[in-house]
């Protein structure tokens, strides 16, 4: 049985490393030195409340090992500076970047269809023939002013008292001639409506 134990023991070491077992590239037994100040080992005094008194005990006691520390420190240190070094050299690259963008002003941006189609758009009035003594006063563009186009038809035709109707995606057709009335009714109604933003086309075919 104890020679299968042994066996066990010597498969386990070389395919499946054990912490707690010897290993071959470690001379024991092992020799740990301690810190005066914190009692840490050496190796580990950076950790300590006080690294300075820590450093200063290391040089009168441990003169080698202090070496050995205050070396493995200026190695740290000037990895360090040279990562800084990098990222300040990355950090001047897109001040540069950030500064050739901004000459010759900022660019226009161009903004989306859907945002373009969004902007109000001129009202357009007209009057269009329909017979010899009759017209009908045809109005465009209320749509793109948020103006909801079915509640302006019916204002229109109880304003006026005649026909009022909807004709196309964004045109309202009136019995009569109302052109020059709508000048100023549209901007009372809907005070958003500046007056330049109507447009007389005066009389056009249909």
């Amino acid at each position: 049985m104890a020679a299968v134990a042994d066996a066990n023991t010597e498969v386990n070491s070389r395919d499946f490393p054990n912490p707690i077992l010897p290993r071959t590239d470690i001379t024991y037994p092992i020799n740990v030195l301690y810190c005066g100040v914190c009692s840490l080992p050496t190796e580990y005094c950076d950790y300590s409340p006080e690294p300075e008194k820590c450093k200063e005990w290391l040089r009168q006691s441990l003169p080698d090992q202090f070496k050995a520390v205050s070396a493995g420190g200026a190695d740290d240190a000037a990895a360090a500076s040279a990562k800084d070094g990098e990222e300040g050299d990355q950090d001047g690259g897109d001040d540069d970047r950030k500064k050739k963008q901004t000459r010759g002003g900022k660019a226009r941006v161009k903004l989306p269809a859907a945002e373009e189609k969004k902007k109000p758009g001129a009202i357009k009035l007209s009057i269009a023939s329909r017979g010899k003594k009759k017209y009908v006063t045809v109005v465009t563009g209320l749509g793109s002013h948020g103006i909801d186009l079915k509640v302006a038809a019916k204002f229109f035709g109880q304003k006026f008292a005649c026909g009022s109707s909807l004709t196309g995606d964004d045109e309202i057709v009136i019995q009569g001639d109302v052109k020059d009335d709508l000048l100023d009714l549209i901007p009372e109604k809907w005070p958003d409506v500046d007056e330049d933003q109507i447009e007389d086309l005066g009389e056009q075919k249909r």
